[in-house]
């Protein structure tokens, strides 16, 4: 039943539009710090609205029966990524800071949103190794941009957690790629 429903492409295309748009506000969000950050960084800075990007394009494609599994896996690795991400930060805003605003309540959501539904598509992915490899080499570049050239997304109450949210992160790469490893690369080859 659920498989039905993720490729029914009244669904599909709907979940494009949401992507979409949820893409395009989340580069929005992004533009203070885009402002001040130096162009050689830009493409990195902005990691959730990029993720969530990735699976739009996914979506596009899959809604022609095409796959681009080099997308697939960086939209796998990184909405999981990000989206788990984005959860925990919020959280630890809130341990914090004793509180929460909407919009951190809708981070929240919207980013468990992003984790969940790649997850789902992983069946139809057609991710192999070389396409795993690539996503975790942008992955674990993009966290050495982020921690090593202090390019993270701005918390400020966070801030001086950074070097632990960079050592959190680092290992939340590694296990996101052994998730997607997991659920596409290897579960492919037991079928085979």
């Amino acid at each position: 039943m659920i498989k039905y429903i993720l490729s029914n492409k009244i669904f599909i295309f709907m979940l494009f539009i949401v992507n979409l748009f949820g893409t395009i506000y989340g580069y929005i969000w992004y533009l203070p710090q885009l402002s001040i950050t130096p162009d050689i960084f830009l493409i990195f800075v902005p990691d959730s609205p990029t993720a969530s990007l990735f699976f739009t394009i996914f979506l596009l494609f899959f809604l022609f029966g095409r796959n681009v599994p080099y997308v697939e896996a960086l939209g796998l690795v990184t909405l999981v990524k990000y989206g788990t991400w984005a959860v925990v930060m919020n959280l630890l805003t809130l341990i914090i800071d004793g509180s929460l605003s909407a919009a951190g309540y809708m981070l929240m959501f919207s980013h468990a949103g992003m984790a969940i539904q790649a997850v789902l598509y992983a069946p139809f992915y057609k991710i192999k190794m070389r396409h795993l490899v690539v996503a975790g080499i942008w992955t674990l570049h993009n966290d050495v941009i982020d921690y090593v050239f202090e390019m993270m997304p701005i918390y400020s109450s966070l801030t001086q957690y950074m070097e632990r949210i960079g050592y959190f992160t680092f290992w939340l790469s590694i296990a996101c790629l052994m998730l997607a490893y997991g659920l596409t690369v290897r579960k492919h080859n037991k079928l085979s």
